[in-house]
C-alpha cells in the first residue's frame, strides 16, 4: 500500500504577547456565550484567576469554575468535569494551565457530546462524534498539549498511562501568551521546557516523519536549544520565554504530525509507577535512549547536532556527540540524569520494561526497533551507579 500523509491540527492559534486579554472577545466571535473555566488546584490560586474572569465578565461571557485538576491526572477528573459541563449547560471549555490541564479540558470538550465515561474512549479513534469547542491557554512551554489531539490519563489503580487520541480533541483556539509563563519557576521550567525538546527531536526522527513534519520538529528544536537555559536562569526576561512558547507550540504540532518514539514509552511507566511529572521523566530518559538509537537515526541526530551548535564536520560524529550534548543541557539547568536520583526502585525495571512494550505507537515510531531485553538494558543504564 502507498504511503499516504493526512495532515489536522489546531484549527486557529492566536499567538502575542498580552494576548490573553483576547479571551473574551474570541470567544464571542466563536458564538459561546458561557464556558466552563478548567484549571488546576495551584494556578486557582493565582492572580490569573481573577484576571480571567474578569475579562470574561467584561466581555459578558458566563463561565463555571472547575479548579480541581492535578499533575498526571486521572480520567475520572474528566469525567467529573463533563457532569458539570453538561449540567450547566456551556457552550464551550477553556482550559488554562500546563498539560495536565489542557488534557483534562479536551477530554472534557468531547465527553459532554459522547456517551460513557473518559476511560472508555483511551486509544486511538474511539471517540464517535465532535465536542464542544475547546478554547486552550497554556501556562508552560512544554507539553504543546494546545496543539495535539491526545489527552493523556493515569489509572493509579491500574498502575498504567494511556492516551485519549482522536482528532475530535484538536481545539477551536489555542492562546499563546509567553507573559503568562514568566512566574514559571525555574525548575518547573527546566523539565517542561525537556519534555518540549523530547516532543520535537522524537517527532523528527520518527518513523512517521514526513515532508512538513521535519522542518516544524527542527525549527523547535533551535528555538528550545538557544532558549531553554535562558529561561531557567533569566525567567523574568520575556524574550527567552517567548521563544520557548513558539518552541514548544511547534514541537506539539510536530508531535501531532509524527509522533513521538521510544522515550515516551520509557518514560510512561515513571509517572503511572512513581508519580514522576511527565517532562520530567522523558528528560532523564531522552539521552540513553538516544544512545541506543543511534544506529538507526545518524542523519537525523546529525541534522540536529548540526543546528544546535556542533562544531564536528563528520555526520556520524555529529550524531554520535548528540547524547553526550543532552546529557550537558540536564546538568545546566539543574535536572537529574539517573533514575537514582528520581528514587526508582531498581527492582521494578522488568515490570517498567513490560509496560513500556504497551505503548505501541511510540514504539512502532521509533527509528530503531527495541526489544524488551533492550529496554531493561536502557533502564538499568539509566539507573546510574
Amino acid at each position: 500500500m502507498k504511503k499516504r500523509i493526512w495532515i489536522e491540527s489546531v484549527k486557529k492559534t492566536l499567538y502575542g504577547i498580552g494576548a490573553v486579554e483576547e479571551v473574551g472577545q474570541r470567544l464571542r466571535e466563536l458564538g459561546i456565550n458561557k464556558v466552563l473555566l478548567v484549571m488546576d488546584k495551584g494556578l486557582s490560586t493565582t492572580a490569573l484567576r481573577e484576571r480571567v474572569t474578569q475579562l470574561l465578565r467584561e466581555s459578558k461571557v458566563e463561565f463555571l469554575e472547575y479548579l480541581e485538576v492535578t499533575s498526571e491526572p486521572a480520567p475520572e477528573l474528566a469525567d467529573k468535569g463533563a457532569l458539570l459541563a453538561k449540567d450547566g449547560k456551556v457552550g464551550g471549555i477553556l482550559g488554562i494551565g500546563g498539560g495536565s490541564t489542557l488534557d483534562v479540558a479536551k477530554a472534557i470538550s468531547v465527553l459532554v457530546t459522547n456517551p460513557g465515561d473518559a476511560k472508555a474512549y483511551i486509544g486511538l479513534n474511539l471517540v464517535k462524534s465532535p465536542g464542544i469547542p475547546s478554547i486552550l491557554i497554556p501556562t508552560t512551554a512544554g507539553t504543546g498539549s494546545e496543539a495535539t489531539f491526545t489527552a493523556v490519563f493515569t489509572m493509579r489503580d491500574e498502575r498504567k498511562k494511556g492516551g485519549i487520541n482522536s482528532p475530535f480533541l484538536y481545539p477551536e483556539l489555542a492562546i499563546l501568551d509567553p507573559e503568562l509563563t514568566l512566574t514559571l519557576p525555574p525548575r518547573v521550567t527546566a523539565y517542561t521546557g525537556m519534555d518540549a525538546l523530547t516532543h520535537a527531536i522524537e517527532s523528527y526522527t520518527s518513523r512517521s516523519a514526513h515532508f512538513m513534519s521535519r522542518p516544524i520538529s527542527l525549527e523547535a528544536i533551535d528555538l528550545i536549544w538557544n532558549s531553554l537555559k535562558d529561561a531557567v536562569y533569566n525567567g523574568e526576561d520575556i524574550h527567552p520565554r517567548a521563544r520557548m512558547m513558539k518552541g514548544s507550540y511547534l514541537a506539539g504540532l510536530g508531535l501531532a504530525m509524527a509522533g513521538v518514539g521510544a522515550v515516551h514509552a520509557m518514560a510512561y511507566p515513571l509517572g503511572a509507577f512513581f508519580d514522576i511529572p511527565h517532562g520530567l521523566a522523558n528528560a532523564v530518559m531522552l539521552p540513553y535512549v538516544m544512545s541506543y538509537n543511534l544506529p538507526g537515526a545518524i542523519k537525523g541526530y546529525g541534522a540536529i547536532s548540526y543546528i544546535t551548535g556542533s562544531p564536528t564536520e563528520d555526520l556520524k560524529e555529529a550524531a554520535s556527540e548528540l547524547p553526550s550534548r543532552i546529557f550537558e543541557l540536564l546538568e545546566d539547568i539543574g535536572l537529574p540524569t539517573t533514575l537514582k536520583e528520581l528514587q526508582i526502585p531498581k527492582e521494578m525495571i522488568p515490570n517498567m520494561a513490560d509496560m513500556a512494550l504497551t505503548v505501541s505507537r511510540p514504539m512502532a515510531n521509533n527509528p530503531k526497533p527495541l526489544s524488551r531485553d533492550e529496554l531493561v538494558e536502557i533502564y538499568e543504564t539509566a539507573y546510574g551507579e
